[in-house]
């Protein structure tokens, strides 16, 4: 295993107690947290602050992250793709349940599939990479829409809900009781509301802001969906979502 360089360790051992350090630290906190000598913590800010990762408040004697950080987080931002990181998490939680996986966005009262990935089994899901469904109908979409403002879901619904199926939600005060539960478990489910004798769960999927940016399900034919328990299919969308999150730096 190739050696590590322990000024680059200190360095960094340093730098990561800014990540909740909400009102900065001073020197002394510093030599504390780590335990590294006075002169070397010294020096460590120094070069930190110099290379503008770190900024000192000479009012208050503390250390604040600096503007160096604030662009290395973006550039990182930037370069995720939602579409490369969500189909390696689809294709993971695909291997372990063998059934059909989606990650879906909003777009407008629709959700939209951006990753699909489809079960070996010969009974499976019929659905389509790009294709749009009425989100209040899905699961997937039932998980994105949760997490909007009030005021927003009104507006997008104020044509009424989409009806796909006899048991598709159709009510927006039923809807509303739904989103609630969702908001309460951090799970949505559906059985056969977009499409007959298919039963999903979804889970939210967060960016590094902690916004929802997308949802991950998993689709099953109702004639499997008891083979497991209803806890077991939960959870396998549970982490696939906190996997992807986590992808996207949501801590």
């Amino acid at each position: 295993m190739p050696r590590l360089t322990p000024a680059v360790v200190r360095s960094l051992d340093v730098l990561e107690l800014f990540m909740d350090a909400r009102h900065g630290l001073s020197a002394p906190e510093v030599v504390q947290r780590t335990g590294l000598p006075r002169t070397t913590v010294h020096e460590l800010l120094t070069t930190l602050t110099e290379r503008k990762y770190l900024r000192r408040d000479d009012a208050t004697a503390t250390y604040h992250l600096g503007l160096s950080v604030f662009r290395l987080g973006n550039a990182f931002a930037e370069r995720l793709d939602l579409h490369a990181v969500g189909l390696r998490i689809a294709q993971s939680v695909a291997k372990e349940c063998d059934e059909t996986v989606h990650v879906g966005i909003l777009d407008g009262a629709d959700v939209v599939y951006i990753c699909k990935v489809d079960s070996t089994q010969s009974v499976r899901m019929v659905s389509r990479m790009g294709g749009r469904v009425p989100a209040s109908c899905t699961a997937v979409g039932k998980a994105l829409l949760a997490y909007l403002p009030d005021g927003e879901r009104k507006r997008l619904f104020k044509k009424g809900l989409a009806k796909l199926t006899p048991k598709s939600i159709t009510e927006p005060h039923v809807l509303a009781n739904v989103l609630d539960e969702i908001r309460a478990s951090g799970l949505a489910f559906e059985s056969g509301e977009s499409n007959p004798d298919v039963s999903c769960v979804a889970a939210p999927v967060r960016d590094h802001t902690g916004a929802v940016v997308a949802a991950l399900s998993i689709s099953v034919p109702d004639m499997r969906w008891n083979q497991r328990p209803v806890e077991e299919w939960s959870a396998l969308a549970a982490d696939g979502a906190a996997r992807f999150s986590a992808e996207l730096g949501y801590r």
